[in-house]
């Protein structure tokens, strides 16, 4: 009798267990590679908690942006937001998730992290080519202690379409009128020079085995790889270096409330302890889909990240919305998307 109850109690596991699988959900993903390292955090996070599995292609936002328009995957990410004509014209909706900080990171012989600092205007002379060498005037300026080397500068930029680049050439235009004038800001640049690496990973990469070079990466970037970063001279002219109390002030000025779809950009926000290049980064869905199913899945796991995946980001350096920012996003779906999780 005893071995009738064991089999009994062993077949109900085996029909819950399968029961529990068949009812998972997989959800696919792709975009900005700036997300990922908290994406992938909190994709494991929600499938030990609900068994669903989120699988996330980082291929760039330029890469997500044609997917999500292409049905081909259940969501996106972009680090640049896109106009309300081409949300519309594609059946879009976006909405931000998370703040991104962007960093410059040097490999240079006998600098540690944050001992350098740029400003704004020398890194676009750097990037534009007028800046060849690590010790020219315009550098030794801003770094007088340095022993900065005689070497040549090496740039190295995305390769892919890249959210992460629009922010930083969005940075630079802002800060020169050159810059902005000869190369602007987009996903995808004519850059003046310099050599190119695919997605965050490939610009860390690539910087961490040149000497010489500069780069720039999301700042989770920088401590997975454990990257030299610069410090950065700020819109009001103060030295700040990449920390959460920096991110966290540019942040503070994003007000969502009196834009239509989310779309702020916030690069070379002001106050004395803001860090300059700052982005909102976006989650695109299809607003033709039907709520019930894939579009109700992803918002359960995207309102989960909005709100119990706080702890994760804030670990991983990016900046979590405050809960006013969270409640818009949350009641924007159901005007765009007509749906809720």
């Amino acid at each position: 009798m005893k071995t009738t109850f064991k089999a009994g109690v062993a077949a109900m596991a085996i029909a819950l267990s399968t029961a529990a699988a068949l009812a998972a959900v997989n959800l696919n993903g792709a975009g900005g590679t700036a997300i990922y390292p908290v994406l992938s955090v909190w994709a494991q996070h929600y499938q030990q908690k609900t068994g669903n599995q989120i699988n996330y292609q980082p291929i760039g936002s330029g890469g997500g942006i044609r997917q999500i328009e292409e049905k081909t995957v259940d969501f996106a990410n972009s680090d640049k937001p896109l106009m309300h004509d081409d949300l519309v014209k594609n059946h879009l909706v976006q909405f931000p998730q998370v703040v991104i900080s962007i960093t410059p990171v040097v490999h240079l012989p006998g600098i540690a992290p944050g001992q350098m600092v740029l400003d704004g205007k020398t890194l676009a002379d750097i990037y534009l080519g007028h800046i060849t060498k690590w010790n020219d005037p315009e550098i030794k300026k801003l770094n007088p202690k340095l022993p900065l080397p005689n070497m040549a500068v090496l740039t190295v930029h995305r390769s892919d379409g890249s959210g992460t680049t629009f922010n930083f050439t969005d940075y630079l235009g802002k800060v020169s009128p050159e810059w902005k004038s000869k190369v602007g800001s987009d996903t995808s640049v004519n850059w003046p020079n310099g050599v190119g690496g695919k997605g965050n990973a490939g610009v860390a990469g690539t910087v961490q085995q040149t000497v010489g070079s500069i780069g720039y990466v999301e700042y989770a970037y920088v401590m997975q790889n454990n990257l030299v970063y610069t410090d950065m001279i700020n819109r009001d002219g103060m030295r700040v270096k990449p920390t959460m109390d920096a991110f966290q002030a540019a942040a503070a000025n994003a007000d969502f409330s009196k834009v239509q779809d989310f779309y702020l950009i916030l690069t070379n926000q002001s106050g004395a302890r803001s860090w300059p290049i700052t982005a909102a980064t976006f989650m695109l869905m299809r607003s033709d889909y039907a709520c019930a199913g894939r579009n109700q899945e992803v918002l359960k796991f995207l309102d989960w990240a909005l709100t119990q995946g706080q702890g994760d980001a804030t670990k991983l350096d990016y900046v979590p919305f405050p809960e006013e920012v969270v409640k818009q996003i949350e009641g924007s779906w159901k005007t765009t998307l007509k749906c809720t999780p």
